[in-house]
């Protein structure tokens, strides 16, 4: 009976270890930006002590515009009117813990290119991320992307999306 007993602790504690700390996820998020502005986001977040975290990301954005012809915004207007892609990182420190959802503030640098020319910035904003079973994640952010040599000075807006264990 200790035995089994003694296994089964472990066990538990164990699981509990592997839920909290070091984990690692793979993230998906779509955003809307001021001013007419779509932006899709890859990440890889490693999950450190104290549910802080550091986030890998890559990111398409686009921004739309009413077509000079025709007076609206056609398929044209929508798909060409200026994209860029960016590469970045992000320190999120925690500063809400609940019981199924961290709040954190989310520091970074990003850099890309918007098929001309480079452009560089950083980026600050929250997330607030809701943890369900199975290790599956909801999120949402607030974020401003303050840019340099881009179109956009300071790219402003809300995304949401989802997260799975690795």
């Amino acid at each position: 009976m200790k035995k089994i007993l003694t296994m089964l602790l472990f066990l538990v504690v164990g699981l509990q270890t592997r839920a909290d700390d070091n984990s690692n996820r793979l993230g998906v998020a779509f955003g809307l930006l001021y001013e007419n502005g779509l932006d899709a986001t890859l990440s890889y977040e490693h999950e450190t002590r104290y549910h802080n975290a550091w986030e890998y990301f890559g990111n398409v954005y686009l921004k739309w515009a009413e077509c000079e012809d025709c007076g609206h915004i056609c398929k044209d207007s929508f798909w060409h009117n200026y994209n860029t892609w960016t590469l970045g990182i992000a320190y999120k420190p925690a500063v809400h813990i609940g019981r199924n959802n961290v709040g954190r503030l989310r520091i970074g640098v990003l850099g890309g290119s918007d098929k001309s020319k480079f452009v560089g910035g950083g980026t600050v904003g929250y997330e607030h991320t809701y943890q369900l079973k199975g290790g599956f994640q909801l999120f949402w952010n607030v974020r401003t992307d303050v840019m340099a040599r881009g179109e956009d000075l300071f790219k402003t807006g809300i995304s949401v999306g989802a997260r799975i264990n690795l």
